[in-house]
């Protein structure tokens, strides 16, 4: 069962005093060394995907111990949130095995996964948190949206409204957070599919324009004659609000962190019907080590997560402290252990992102998507992106999202097994590599689209057609 959260505030203002530096080196970064030394976890470049009961347990009791020991530091009030073992352990074995999202026709079950599960992985489409123009924003979102693959949408943040530059906190985030998802709706209900259920709120920079969110207000945004240019936003209207069946995120800063805004974003859901998707960006190289201590590091936030963050499911983000990709060896091994670590001691739902170095217009990013999509479908995660460019440019598709589910359909529709699936994961590696060192951004979305009509440009298709071809060659067969 979980606490009730108000007892969780209290703690927040009653724990333990403690400052950042000391909660870093004291309650991170000491003891996450001294566990995985003790515990004797280790990794193998060469293994991203063959986890054994016995090493998936030993990763599952390593972040356990990590949350118990150290709790989640409040960095609103310079508190340590205590949780027992019991806490812990009630709180994950009530997480829900499956949620549903969207409604009527285009509604969609999320659910817990098993390693090599026959069921196709769920794929939420977007390019999530990206700051993205707004004069691109509604061709971007309906990229995704039209691709019979993307089963959940989610998309970048605006930026900019009106051309005002977004304040933290201020009405400018208030208004971009309802346009943001009034471009949803419209999006989602040109292609046919408007009851999608969305990942939204990205423009959301405070709990402020998260809570805003969840205001069903009526908002007429079609007096905004610079909405996205060239007529696209004629009649865009609605509420500019989340609805059940829709989530939002929740996130625990790195490491173990949770702030009273944060804390608030996951009190604003409860009633709603709108779930909770916790994040945990843990940084590979960064407090917890390398990727056995930032694997322990990520299982104790998702741990966390359900209690302090009140999580419904559990986006896996690692964030390579050098390269940033998810497409690392290093962070596809840690998202394949942490997904098969849950399903065997607590089958939590848990989405896996997938942020590529490269961009649109490069061939490497198909092959970074589907090494990455294909190692997560193996190991049991559902699917998320693509955050092109680390979801640092508006360098995204629809199409590299439609390779991703095409990709995480053939795994599990052929029923990938995690030996095969790590030869492949390998050799892609091997062809996409250099891109770490030399960077690849790749050009804006209006570049490998057309904006007007939202279909990709002739020579970005052929890419997409080549990359299908490389592929084959590599066994995944589209």
């Amino acid at each position: 069962m979980r606490i009730d959260y108000l007892e969780i505030e209290r703690r927040a203002h009653t724990g333990e005093a403690l400052d950042k530096e000391s909660w870093d080196l004291d309650r991170i970064a000491v003891p996450v060394s001294d566990i995985v030394r003790r515990r004797g976890l280790k990794w193998d470049k060469g293994n991203l995907l063959l986890h054994g009961e016995e090493e998936c347990a030993a990763y599952y009791e390593a972040g356990r111990e990590l949350l118990a020991a150290s709790g989640v530091y409040c960095m609103s009030t310079g508190r340590v949130i205590r949780l027992c073992a019991a806490e812990i352990d009630g709180a994950a074995e009530a997480q829900p095995k499956s949620i549903t999202m969207g409604g009527g026709k285009d509604a969609r079950v999320l659910y817990s996964r098993a390693p090599e599960d026959r069921r196709k992985p769920a794929v939420f489409a977007g390019n999530p948190g990206c700051p993205t123009p707004e004069d691109v924003f509604y061709a971007t979102v309906k990229s995704w949206a039209q691709e019979p693959e993307a089963d959940m949408l989610t998309c970048g943040s605006l930026a900019e409204v009106d051309g005002y530059p977004v304040r933290l906190g201020g009405a400018s985030e208030i208004i971009a957070v309802r346009r943001e998802i009034a471009y949803l709706d419209r999006a989602s209900a040109d292609c046919g599919r408007p009851g999608m259920g969305r990942l939204a709120a990205q423009s959301a920079v405070s709990e402020a324009g998260d809570l805003a969110a969840h205001a069903n207000l009526a908002s007429d945004l079609t007096a905004h004659t610079n909405l996205a240019g060239a007529g696209q936003t004629q009649g865009l209207g609605g509420a500019g609000a989340l609805r059940p069946g829709d989530s939002h995120l929740v996130a625990l800063n790195n490491e173990l962190i949770i702030t009273r805004g944060n804390m608030a974003r996951a009190a604003g859901a409860l009633g709603t019907g709108v779930f909770n998707a916790s994040l945990a960006c843990v940084m590979v190289g960064g407090l917890a080590g390398g990727a056995p201590g930032a694997a322990v590091a990520m299982i104790a936030s998702m741990l966390a997560a359900n209690v302090v963050g009140l999580a419904d499911y559990h986006i896996c983000h690692p964030i390579h402290l050098k390269y940033s990709a998810t497409s690392t060896l290093e962070c596809m091994w840690l998202q394949s252990v942490v997904c098969q670590a849950f399903h065997l001691c607590a089958p939590n739902i848990v989405v896996c992102d997938v942020y590529p170095k490269s961009g649109a217009m490069t061939r490497e990013l198909f092959l970074e998507v589907a090494a990455n999509a294909l190692a997560i479908t193996a190991s049991g995660g559902h699917l998320e992106g693509v955050g092109s460019v680390d979801g640092l440019k508006p360098h995204g598709t629809g199409l590299e999202a439609r390779l991703m589910g095409e990709v995480g359909r053939f795994a599990s529709r052929a029923v990938v097994r995690r030996g095969d699936a790590n030869g492949i994961a390998l050799a892609l590696h091997e062809k996409y590599a250099h891109v770490f060192e030399r960077g690849n951004e790749g050009a804006p979305f209006r570049v490998a689209y057309d904006v007007n009509t939202v279909k990709p440009t002739p020579e970005w298709l052929a890419m997409y057609e080549e990359a299908k071809k490389t592929l084959a060659g590599c066994g995944i067969t589209i």
